[in-house]
């Protein structure tokens, strides 16, 4: 049985559960944010394929997810110099989509303590 694509209906769903997560939008696509700042967005930049997802992360976190399954993540020069990770939805597990979420609410959130405390 072939898995079926997530879409942001999906990613909707799956970021709302997490804590203070509201819906808005990035460049005009459909975006999730915590705290008013973008951790998971439809990217708006034409090198991006089509069915992508833009979540924030780490460098060191991209790297690592790139390595581990360059069929599902990936990187455009674009995006090469932004703490963030491309995801082709129609790779992606929805399990993995939760803790890639997940992943990008906490660096969303940690930078925003960061900043606070200065």
């Amino acid at each position: 049985m072939p898995i079926r694509a997530l879409t942001f209906d999906t990613v909707r769903d799956l970021g709302l559960a997490l804590p203070d997560t509201e819906e808005g939008t990035s460049f005009g696509a459909p975006a999730l944010k915590v705290g008013g700042k973008m951790f998971a967005c439809i990217p708006t930049h034409r090198s991006a394929e089509p069915d992508s997802l833009a979540v924030r992360v780490s460098f060191e976190d991209r790297e690592y997810l790139i390595a581990s399954d360059p069929a599902t993540y990936y990187v455009k020069p674009h995006y090469i110099d932004y703490p963030c990770v491309l995801v082709r939805l129609n790779r992606v597990k929805r399990g993995a989509l939760r803790e890639l979420l997940q992943v990008g609410w906490e660096f969303v959130s940690k930078d925003k303590k960061r900043k606070g405390r200065r």
